[in-house]
């Protein structure tokens, strides 16, 4: 008899790009693609247009089924965060994020694995919604009861983790890797006149979300002797009330100086890291580091800060900064203005970068679910 792995793609459905969206089509291909022999991946969506069910089967080539739920995508989040399972089978059971049917179950006949991508609702709850944090709680207490084990992309949210809730030996690090779209394209130069790309320039990503440093960074743009380049800032110009433009005012620096490029798509993206100069990612709570890795695989020489989950991720290929403490805007400044006039320091990092990239792979991260599932 066929072994089935049920992965819950409802994340893949939701409008807009989000992270544990790409992080759920990525796995799932990588899923399919590594496939043991005589087993098939099955897919659970809430219940959507038969239309929506086909693009998304059509963006998951080898898929066996993808199964509709009764339920809409919010009557399904509130009997799953219940404990209320009806027409779920027993077997192996996948989700990419919180999102499961968790409930009592025997192992004998049935496994339930979760995921766990950021512990933000715990950290840093201001960069979420309310409801969305309330929920998270909620699903990681089921996730504790009920969960045969819980995976996170990296050793410090393993540790984060373990200091909010107990799952013994049940947590399970699997690292991501770049999006697969993530690639140089032919119309590249075509894409950077389009985009009105400097000829030199330095790369960020993120928002005005505190967590993230962008308004270190600004201030530390401002301070004497920093070369004069334009920073990109991939993502948006708002966040809350406050805004990239009146920040990077406030910061002291000139106008159109600082330019928001909004969500990028695949190309897009790809062609403004590899024609940064330099990309600067100052967040001082991550959980998977995908920025420095989408910037390491274009060889881009990447400074970093001490955040556990970067040092993990980066592995000594990028520059790093210490975030903690006061002076943490002159460190950046500082490092920044070395790295700007050392040609030959970025080009030694850009290739460090690139082989470190080398290191994540969607194919391993997808033979490592599978091995999991082996194991219980």
């Amino acid at each position: 008899m066929a072994a089935i792995l049920r992965v819950v793609l409802d994340a893949a459905l939701s409008p807009g790009a989000t992270g544990t969206g790409h992080y759920t089509e990525e796995l799932t291909r990588a899923l399919i693609r590594t496939a043991p022999r005589g087993c098939t991946v099955h897919g659970i969506v809430s219940a959507q247009s038969p239309e929506r069910v086909e693009r998304l089967a059509a963006r998951l080539p080898g898929i066996a089924e993808i199964h509709r739920s009764t339920l809409a995508r919010r009557e399904l989040t509130t009997a799953w965060q219940l404990g209320i399972a009806s027409g779920i089978g027993e077997g192996m059971l996948h989700s990419p994020s919180l999102l499961a049917p968790l409930r009592r179950h025997s192992r004998e006949s049935s496994q339930i694995v979760v995921t766990l991508r950021n512990t933000l609702a715990w950290t840093d709850p201001k960069s979420l919604t309310p409801t969305s944090v309330a929920w998270q709680k909620q699903m990681l207490k089921r996730a504790r009861r009920h969960a045969d084990a819980i995976v996170v992309p990296t050793h410090a949210v393993a540790t984060q983790l373990a200091e909010i809730a107990d799952f013994g030996d049940r947590i399970r690090v699997i690292p991501e890797a770049p999006a697969s779209t993530l690639l140089l394209p032919a119309d590249a130069a075509w894409r950077a006149s389009n985009l009105d790309l400097p000829e030199r320039y330095l790369l960020t990503l993120g928002s005005l979300d505190p967590r993230r440093g962008l308004d270190a960074l600004l201030h530390a743009l401002a301070q004497p002797g920093v070369p004069d380049l334009p920073l990109l800032v991939i993502g948006p110009d708002q966040w809350g009330s406050s805004s990239l433009t009146a920040a990077a005012d406030e910061a002291g620096l000139e106008e159109g100086r600082v330019r928001a490029l909004g969500d990028l798509g695949g190309p897009d993206l790809a062609t403004v890291y590899e024609r940064a100069e330099l990309f600067i990612y100052p967040s001082v709570r991550e959980s998977t580091g995908m920025p420095i890795l989408e910037a390491f695989s274009h060889g881009t020489p990447v400074l970093h800060t001490d955040d556990p989950a970067l040092l993990e991720v980066s592995g000594g290929a990028g520059e790093v900064v210490e975030a903690r403490g006061a002076g943490f805007p002159e460190r950046l400044a500082a490092a920044i203005t070395e790295l700007v006039e050392d040609a030959e320091r970025r080009s030694k990092l850009g290739i460090a970068g690139a082989d470190r990239a080398q290191v994540f792979d969607w194919r391993d991260s997808a033979e490592r679910v599978w091995a999991l599932h082996a194991e219980l």
